[in-house]
């Protein structure tokens, strides 16, 4: 999953930095038949950004993700259909394909209507705090 760039002198670059992984998203996945595997690629404070892998999954009617934080998600490879709860709480649904991204604010619900039970379906999620008022 992880390659290295040779560097060359001519890159001037200091000794620490000789090694920079490059990642590939979409090889090497993880089966998620068991269950949705979620990955953190990268946390900091006030940022976490993860692969989320489905292979059909959904979440339980009754059920909603209602989170603190932002949320930014974009479709990589599958399809799926997200549920987001709009202005005055209707439930509308947004298909996805590859290349589709959606911003989902704090405490917007939601929730996984559909994944493609047929192959993976592969998300990037960005989760950022949103900033504080004052």
């Amino acid at each position: 999953m992880t390659a290295f760039i040779q560097m060359t002198p001519a890159m001037n670059m200091t000794p620490t930095m000789k090694m920079i992984p490059v990642t590939n998203l979409l090889r090497d996945l993880p089966s998620a038949a068991a269950g949705e595997v979620f990955e953190t690629l990268l946390e900091r404070p006030g940022v976490k950004l993860e692969r989320i892998v489905s292979e059909g999954q959904t979440t339980p009617e009754d059920d909603w993700y209602d989170q603190d934080r932002d949320e930014w998600v974009l479709l990589l490879a599958g399809a799926a259909r997200l549920t987001v709860e709009v202005a005055g709480g209707a439930p509308e649904d947004r298909d996805m394909v590859p290349g589709d991204a959606i911003l989902l604010p704090a405490h917007c619900r939601h929730r996984v209507a559909w994944t493609d039970p047929d192959r993976p379906t592969v998300w990037l999620g960005l989760h950022v705090t949103p900033a504080r008022a004052g």
